[in-house]
């Protein structure tokens, strides 16, 4: 095995600056660092990250938690859109992500237990915001550093959150479909609970009373972020006496299970009912027709929903951010006049 003093005598510096260049010391110079950097990767020489690790009191790990099981999640192309801007991030810092694959609740409660009391990770992402999440609730009583991909329920000015406005984003797509002549909008979201469908739905309904349109509730139907998901919104809607000329959906996935029902039932998008979408992932200029989506830029959120973590586990003494991503609507096909 290669050790630092092998390093130390292929380049002619002591052991102590070999151990210096892995820490990245600012006080050894970039020619140095260079050298002793080039030798390591000839040599094959990797640092002892766990010895390290415990003289600097820090895993170089951060813990990534989903809304649900791995399996279920990533069915979704927004969860590998977002680690890829985490890793990315990981990457560039010398970090790893260590991802949460509880597939229950209380199995998911209990890995981030043992993240936390393990010592496994310096800080956690949460990718999703809840009404009283058991998870959010432990993270701040164990003052244990966290970062939310979305805006808390609560402790908004105490909780380091990356979120859009979502609230305005729903408002928006909405006034879309109404300048296009629509008053029958129906809103396709996610479970009741989760923040980000409260907000969207919100700016939705706001939408409609400025307008002086209904807001009618048999309108509003909550599902999961899946494909199947959309299909079933989708007929409840069509079984409705008036269905809707337009729908706004909470979620691109759900907007393909919307697209595949319609079609299998005979129904022509936008010439018979027009659809608005979130999240802008690349199925959404696939689809036929492609969607008109509110791009909510995902690899940004995860991005500095990392940069924001890390910044948090290497001081004590950083606040509390709101760190809100812009978003821009992408006008496609699925959208016509009445």
């Amino acid at each position: 095995m290669v050790t630092i003093k092998d390093v130390a005598k292929a380049t002619g510096v002591s052991p102590s600056t070999v151990s210096r260049v892995i820490a990245d010391n600012p006080r050894i110079s970039l020619d140095t660092k260079k050298k002793v950097r080039k030798a390591m990767k000839e040599l094959g020489y990797h640092p002892n990250v766990n010895a390290r690790n415990l003289v600097a009191k820090s895993t170089k790990t951060i813990g990534v938690v989903m809304p649900s099981s791995a399996d279920k999640s990533l069915q979704n192309p927004f969860f590998p859109e977002v680690l890829r801007g985490i890793g990315t991030v990981t990457h560039d810092m010398q970090y790893s992500m260590m991802l949460s694959s509880g597939g229950t609740e209380e199995e998911m409660f209990a890995e981030v237990e043992r993240m936390v009391y393990g010592s496994y990770v310096d800080g956690i992402i949460l990718l999703y915001s809840r009404m009283n999440d058991r998870i959010t609730n432990f993270l701040r009583e164990k003052d244990f550093p966290f970062v939310i991909v979305g805006k808390p329920y609560d402790y908004v000015s105490e909780i380091t959150h990356v979120d859009n406005d979502n609230y305005k984003a729903g408002k928006e797509i909405t006034n879309y479909l109404i300048d296009q002549g629509h008053e029958h909008i129906a809103f396709i979201g996610g479970s009741r609970d989760l923040i980000v469908t409260m907000d969207r739905e919100n700016g939705y309904k706001a939408a409609l009373n400025e307008a002086e349109l209904p807001v009618c509730e048999a309108y509003c139907i909550h599902s999961e972020f899946l494909q199947s998901g959309g299909r079933e919104a989708i007929e409840k809607l069509l079984q409705l006496e008036h269905p809707p000329t337009g729908i706004v959906v909470s979620d691109d996935l759900m907007s393909l299970g919307v697209l595949s029902a319609l079609e299998k039932l005979g129904y022509d998008v936008p010439t018979d009912i027009s659809l608005v979408s979130f999240n802008n992932v690349y199925l959404s200029e696939l689809t036929s027709p492609a969607l008109t989506t509110v791009d909510i830029q995902i690899y940004q959120l995860g991005v500095q929903s990392a940069k924001a973590l890390i910044e948090k586990t290497q001081s004590d003494f950083v606040p509390e951010k709101r760190i809100i991503i812009p978003h821009e609507i992408v006008y496609r096909d699925s959208v016509g006049g009445r």
